[in-house]
């Protein structure tokens, strides 16, 4: 199997290069082109449907990123858009709020088992940064036991350029799926520990995703109670795409405090954290939170419509029973091939990883990225995958297949 032909993408690199000189960097974070292959993937996207991309040199994709996650149902809803726009024309962005923030706080208290009062905000790391403060106001204490990937904020973020190493400390890493850490952090810092704030489902950074291990969830939850520390589920990629309450719905274990984001509105920009309404009380008068745009009422819409959608059509089922469907055949696709790599995830959100079996996994992992772009298939080499609802069974089908013919060419280029 050889190589495909690279990509046309002379106007989203003329593009990028005009952006690296009025922005830092071009674009931001994790869509700069060294997070995938650079020269090999556009930077610049002109519009999606389905569950496709399409960039602005007219390249079509099979999108399984799903702009990293928000994109649960397909791109351009024409219902979600609809309610949208009835609700621009009554206005969205006001001094006071609008009764919709009632309603979806009423609806997420219905849907999510931790969840007794909320707080609606923007991003993931909005709602990440409600969590952790609600936590140290309520508790009274400062340092932070996290596994997991929770934004860009000062308590977590990942590059350490512009946050005090007074910050930095505050913060206490432990790895997925290990309860003996956890617990040596909890009694080394049992005076200071104000919450441990865990992904359920385990997502490291280009690592195996992986569900929870028989026991983990339960076990942080009794490390929680015993040493008194608030329990913050991120559920930020995991809710509405698990179960419809999440992981902790799935796995049944409830944590105190909860953040939600992503699949809520479809890809409009809203997020939440719900929790015991002891805890969230705090934010009544001894935590500041405020935004001028958290009150804005079209995400609101958004994501009353996206959750109509969702529980009428049965999405989550529909997603889960695809998914479980891809990830045998994938698995039994890498099987087959002399490949060293590993297929991990859950059914909505698989992933592969190449085992560093000798000094060329990481070109193993360039060959197939190189190869599964240009052959259409959009996923990304340091960060799983996603199944969304407007996926067909011809697009997995051909991801499958895209998949395949890149596995092929690795087997040649980088054998064992």
């Amino acid at each position: 199997m050889k190589s495909t032909p690279k990509l046309n993408l002379e106007k989203s690199l003329a593009l990028f290069e005009e952006a690296k000189q009025i922005s830092p960097g071009g674009v931001m974070g994790i869509r700069r082109p060294y997070n995938f292959v650079e020269g090999e993937y556009p930077v610049y996207i002109n519009r999606g449907y389905a569950g496709h991309i399409i960039d602005v040199d007219g390249n079509d994709y099979i999108d399984m990123l799903c702009a990293y996650g928000p994109i649960i149902l397909g791109y351009h809803e024409p219902e979600i858009n609809r309610a949208v726009i009835e609700q621009m024309e009554k206005g969205f962005c006001f001094s006071l709020v609008q009764p919709v923030q009632n309603e979806l706080i009423k609806r997420l208290i219905d849907l999510i088992p931790s969840a007794e009062m909320g707080l609606l905000v923007k991003t993931g790391s909005d709602a990440t940064g409600v969590a952790v403060r609600i936590a140290r106001g309520y508790s009274g204490k400062d340092k932070i036991l996290r596994c997991g990937y929770h934004g860009w904020m000062d308590w977590c973020v990942e590059v350490p350029g512009g946050v005090p190493q007074k910050v930095r400390e505050l913060t206490l890493d432990f790895p997925y799926g290990d309860l003996e850490t956890l617990e040596k952090l909890l009694q080394e810092n049992k005076d200071e520990a104000a919450c441990i704030i865990i992904t359920p489902v385990g997502h490291p950074l280009g690592q195996p995703v992986s569900a929870p291990p028989q026991g983990y969830l339960e076990g942080v939850r009794s490390l929680a109670d015993q040493y008194e520390v608030v329990l913050i589920f991120d559920e930020i990629r995991s809710g509405f795409r698990v179960a419809m309450g999440g992981a902790q719905e799935r796995y049944g274990v409830t944590p105190d405090l909860t953040t939600i984001g992503k699949a809520m509105a479809n890809g409009y920009p809203i997020s939440a954290c719900v929790g015991k309404a002891e805890i969230m009380k705090v934010a009544e008068d001894d935590v500041f939170i405020s935004s001028t745009f958290f009150p804005n009422s079209l995400e609101m819409v958004a994501a009353m419509k996206c959750l109509d959608i969702l529980e009428r059509e049965n999405v989550i089922d529909a997603v889960w029973e695809r998914g479980e469907k891809f990830l045998e055949q994938l698995k039994k696709i890498v099987g087959q091939s002399k490949v060293p790599a590993t297929v991990s995830g859950i059914p909505p959100m698989p992933f592969i990883t190449f085992d560093k079996a000798d000094e060329h996994y990481k070109n193993r992992r360039i060959c197939f990225y190189t190869n599964t772009i240009r052959r259409g298939l959009f996923v990304q080499p340091y960060h799983h995958w996603y199944i969304s609802y407007r996926h067909t069974a011809e697009d997995l089908e051909n991801a499958l297949q895209v998949i395949a013919e890149a596995l092929q060419v690795v087997e040649n280029d980088y054998p064992v």
